[in-house]
């Protein structure tokens, strides 16, 4: 009996026309299809005339569900998996059965296709070759603080998801952390009907934001550009003041001393001392 492979198919973010015609016509041939959230994959496939049975996938079940996934493939039936929008486990879950698939010696096909991120990082205008993508930042402003000043120092462009709800609160928090100078790009609701992409500094763009109610609303990708090598240079240096500094002083005190010696921000040497 030969295995069945698990197709990993990327789908619209926005635009349901960007379903690729070999997505659909492996939707169409799978025996079932995993998906984040049935009753909105449903829907899509609806809009293509596509009926399949669908199988729940999401951060709650999937160790459950990898297991029967794998054994109807070894069974020999072939299965495609989704996310709600874009090209899945990036930033959704899956990894767990394409890790669970690949240790049972299965096929793992990736269909290419939509994604956010790169959508946005190829309209940014900001340095591409390198950069990182950290998905989406903690909730809470201080958790959020905290990481984003691991990020203080990284010079490779920073890309990030974020939500409605959201979005004002986090561009206050790279402001506080990185500075308002910083260029950024806020990419709201590609490839839909409402898209908008904002380019300038963080200051500009937070108040962009805060001054237009519609600019809070939909899914965002936020785009920073990453420290430049003196901007670099002053943040080592920053840190390695600050660590020594820090072993006879309060925290608040080492990173304003730190800061001035350094021409670091002093919020950015506070957070990585935080953090310890």
């Amino acid at each position: 009996m030969t295995a069945g492979t698990l197709f990993i198919v990327a789908t619209p973010i926005g635009n349901l026309a960007d379903l690729s015609p070999r997505a659909l016509d492996t939707l169409r041939s799978v025996s079932a299809i995993c998906a984040e959230d049935t009753r909105h994959t449903r829907q899509l496939l609806a809009h293509h005339g596509v009926e399949r049975p669908l199988l729940a996938l999401h951060e709650h079940n999937e160790e459950a569900i990898a297991a029967r996934v794998v054994e109807r493939m070894l069974a020999g039936e072939s299965l495609a998996m989704v996310s709600d929008a874009g090209t899945p486990l990036v930033s959704d879950p899956g990894y767990r059965l394409v890790r669970a698939a690949r240790a049972a010696g299965l096929r793992v096909s990736p269909l290419p296709g939509p994604c956010a991120a790169i959508a946005a990082l190829s309209v940014a205008g900001l340095p591409s070759d390198r950069f990182v993508f950290e998905g989406f930042l903690p909730p809470r402003s201080s958790a959020r603080r905290e990481r984003l000043s691991r990020l203080a120092s990284e010079t490779r462009t920073l890309v990030l998801y974020e939500s409605s709800h959201r979005i004002e609160e986090s561009l206050a928090d790279l402001c506080h952390v990185f500075g308002e100078t910083r260029p950024a790009v806020v990419a709201r609701e590609l490839t839909k009907l409402f898209e908008t992409v904002l380019d300038g500094n963080l200051g500009e763009l937070l108040q962009q934001v805060r001054a237009d109610p519609n600019q809070r609303k939909g899914e965002f990708v936020i785009v920073v550009q990453g420290v430049g090598e003196d901007e670099q240079a002053r943040l080592v240096e920053g840190q390695r003041l600050y660590a020594r500094l820090a072993e006879h002083l309060p925290p608040s005190t080492a990173a304003k001393l730190a800061a001035e010696l350094s021409g670091a921000p002093r919020k950015a040497l506070y957070g990585q001392g935080v953090q310890g």
